[in-house]
């Protein structure tokens, strides 16, 4: 059956056009679908680095690799024009251009959001505070950082990120927050490898 749009079309077609081009209708209506899915709603993601190591995985033999493969994930685009972005959420996000001049990375990245706006973040043997309070963490699977107390006051309109993988994480210590802006979505699922299949 014909989209109704193309019916008068359809009519004025030869016999043996019409199936065709109501196919050929149908398979650009669907695609169009998945285009305005893809860059409205949800978009895939590759782990390529092991900053979010052992929460997600990125492939060996690179260094801090945990996986036969880098996982994959979907980040839902939408929800932020709903709601502001929450504590503990792994986020993508286009990387502040500090990024690519202090870790050699542009790009998107996939970090942890650790503070929010007005937050005092600080940092001291490994462990993170948050307004003075030490931050829960069970995701992160021990730290060498140095003793020296450091801290951050994230602004207005921005958040603090840091990897999982703290130890090899280029994340918001080096180059600053994240604006708002550059906030694509949380990440909801991981889709591959099979076996890594699930929420983060």
């Amino acid at each position: 059956m014909a989209f109704p749009p193309l019916e008068p079309l359809l009519r004025r077609l030869p016999e043996g056009w019409r199936s065709p081009v109501e196919w050929l209708a149908t398979i650009i209506l669907a695609v169009g679908a998945v285009l305005v899915v893809k860059v409205e709603v949800a978009n895939p993601y590759r782990i390529p680095s092991p900053s979010m190591e052992p929460t997600l995985h990125c492939a060996r033999p690179a260094l801090g690799c945990m996986g036969a493969h880098s996982d994959r994930v979907v980040a839902n685009r939408f929800i932020y024009r709903f709601r502001d972005p929450r504590r503990g959420e792994i986020v993508v996000f286009e990387t502040p251009a500090r990024a690519e001049e202090l870790c050699g990375q542009g790009g998107v990245f996939v970090k942890r959001l650790i503070g929010l706006p007005g937050d005092l973040v600080s940092t001291r043997n490994g462990v993170v505070s948050v307004n003075g309070k030490r931050l829960a963490e069970p995701y992160v699977q021990g730290s060498h950082e140095d003793r020296t107390t450091r801290q951050w006051r994230v602004p207005s309109g921005s958040y603090f990120m840091m990897g999982d993988n703290r130890d090899l994480s280029c994340d918001s210590r080096t180059w600053g927050p994240v604006s708002r802006d550059a906030l694509i979505g949380p990440v909801v699922v991981t889709y591959w490898p099979p076996r890594r299949i699930g929420t983060p």
